[in-house]
C-alpha cells in the first residue's frame, strides 16, 4: 500500500476593492480509496477557501460594542432618561428632574420619602391623599391631582418606600418590606405631613397599594370616605405573572432588575402604550441602580397574596365598614376584570358605589386622568 498526499492547487487570486481583505481557510475533506497499478492507493485531498471579508476600518472604528442590555438602552426613549444634553442647564431637560413634579423629598423617621404636593391647607375641600401600587410611583396621579386642586383640595401623593424616588434601603438593614413595617412608616409620614384626620383616601394597584387598603382597615376613623382604583380586592383576583416571576429563586433575581419593568406592567394591564417622555419616567429609577429592582423583589416575596385578600374582602363588608367606598374601575384591565369589582361590591351594596370607566385599563389615573377627576371630585 501507498499513502500519497495530494495538495491542490489554490484558486487564482480574487480581486478586491479596498476595503476587503483576504483569508484563508485550510479544510480537510477526508481519504479516498483506488486502485494502481502496485497496488492499492488512498489518496488525501486538502482545499483550501479563500473568503473575502470586509475590512472597512472607519466602519470598526464607528460600530459600537457589543451590548447585551442593548434591548433596554438601545432606544430613544432610554437614551433620552439616562443621557444628559451637553449643557443640561441651558436644555431644562436634566435627568435628575424628570418627573418630579410637585414633589419634594421628606424626611421621616430614618427614612426619605418623595412627596407630591398640589393646593394648600386651607383648600375648602379638605385632604386627599394618594398611595400607588407596584411597581409603579406617585407619579401616575399628576394629572388628577392637579386638576382636583384646581377644584380646592389639599392633595399629597408619596412614593412608597422602595419605589420612585424614595429610599430603598437594602433589606435586612433597618426596613424589611413587610406589611407591619409599611404601615408604621406611613403612621410616621403622615405626622410628619401634618395631615388631620379624618381625610380622603385614595389606592391603586398591587403589593404596597393593598397594604394601603389595609392600612384603611386598621384606621377606620381616620378616613372620611375611600376611593379604589382597579386593585386586587377579592380571592378571586388573578395574580399577575410579573409578580409569580419574582417569587422565583434565582429567577426573580434576574427579573427584577429588567429596567423596563414598570413601563411594560403599565402597557401589559392597558389598552395603550406610553409615550416616551412617560416612559422615561417609570423607568428612571430602575436605571439608576438595582436598588428598586431589589426593593419590589422583597416586597413581592413577602407579600401573602390569600392572607392580604381575605382580609380585604371581608374587612370592607357592610358588617364590618361604616363609610363611603367609591370603586373606579378602568373596565380594560388586562390583569383584573370587571368581575372583581363586581364582586366586592357585592359585600357591600350600599356603601360601594361602581363606577366604570370606559377606556381605562388598570391605571386608569394614568390612562384616561379627567375620567377619573370627574368620577373623584363628585364623590368627595
Amino acid at each position: 500500500m501507498v499513502w500519497s498526499s495530494t495538495l491542490l492547487s489554490p484558486p487564482p487570486p480574487v480581486p478586491c476593492s479596498h476595503n476587503h481583505r483576504l483569508t484563508t481557510t485550510t479544510t480537510a475533506y477526508g481519504c479516498l480509496w483506488r486502485n494502481g497499478g502496485g497496488g492499492n492507493t488512498r489518496t488525501r485531498t486538502t482545499r483550501l477557501i479563500v473568503n473575502a471579508v470586509e475590512n472597512d476600518e472607519s466602519k470598526d472604528k464607528d460600530s459600537p460594542a457589543f451590548n447585551p442590555f442593548g434591548f433596554v438602552t438601545d432606544n430613544p426613549s432610554s437614551k433620552a432618561a439616562i443621557q444628559l444634553p451637553e449643557s443640561p442647564a441651558e436644555d431644562g431637560n436634566r435627568t435628575e428632574d424628570k418627573g418630579r413634579e410637585y414633589g419634594s423629598v421628606v424626611k421621616s423617621g430614618k427614612l426619605r420619602w418623595f412627596v407630591r404636593e398640589t393646593g394648600s391647607s386651607n383648600g375648602r375641600h379638605g385632604t386627599i391623599l394618594f398611595l400607588h401600587g407596584a411597581p409603579t410611583q406617585s407619579y401616575s396621579y399628576r394629572v388628577v391631582m392637579s386638576q382636583l386642586s384646581d377644584f380646592g383640595f389639599h392633595c399629597f401623593a408619596p412614593d412608597w418606600t422602595g419605589f420612585g424616588f424614595s429610599d430603598k434601603p437594602q433589606p435586612g438593614y433597618g426596613f424589611d418590606y413587610t406589611e407591619k413595617e409599611y404601615h408604621e412608616a406611613l403612621d410616621k409620614l403622615l405626622d410628619t405631613l401634618g395631615i388631620e384626620s379624618p381625610f380622603f383616601l385614595v389606592v391603586q394597584g398591587f403589593l404596597v397599594g393593598s397594604y394601603g387598603l389595609t392600612w384603611a382597615l386598621k384606621n377606620p376613623s381616620r378616613i372620611a370616605k375611600l376611593a379604589i382604583l382597579n386593585s386586587p380586592l377579592t380571592l378571586s383576583s388573578p395574580t399577575p405573572g410579573l409578580f409569580q416571576q419574582l417569587r422565583i429563586p434565582l429567577f426573580g433575581e434576574f427579573t427584577c432588575q429588567n429596567a423596563i419593568i414598570a413601563e411594560r406592567f403599565i402597557e401589559g394591564g392597558s389598552p395603550y402604550v406610553l409615550k416616551n417622555e412617560k416612559a422615561d419616567v417609570y423607568r428612571l429609577p430602575y436605571l439608576s441602580s438595582g436598588g428598586p429592582g431589589f426593593a419590589l423583589l422583597e416586597a413581592a416575596r413577602k407579600f401573602n397574596f390569600g392572607d392580604t385578600l381575605s382580609r380585604i374582602t371581608t374587612g370592607f363588608t357592610a358588617e364590618s365598614w361604616d363609610k363611603p367606598i367609591l370603586l373606579a374601575w378602568g373596565v380594560s384591565d388586562k390583569y383584573l376584570p370587571q368581575s372583581v369589582a363586581e364582586e366586592f361590591q357585592k359585600g357591600n351594596p350600599r356603601g360601594i358605589k361602581l363606577e366604570l370607566i370606559e377606556g381605562a385599563g388598570h391605571m386608569p389615573q394614568e390612562d384616561w386622568p379627567e375620567k377619573v377627576f370627574d368620577a373623584l371630585r363628585f364623590f368627595f
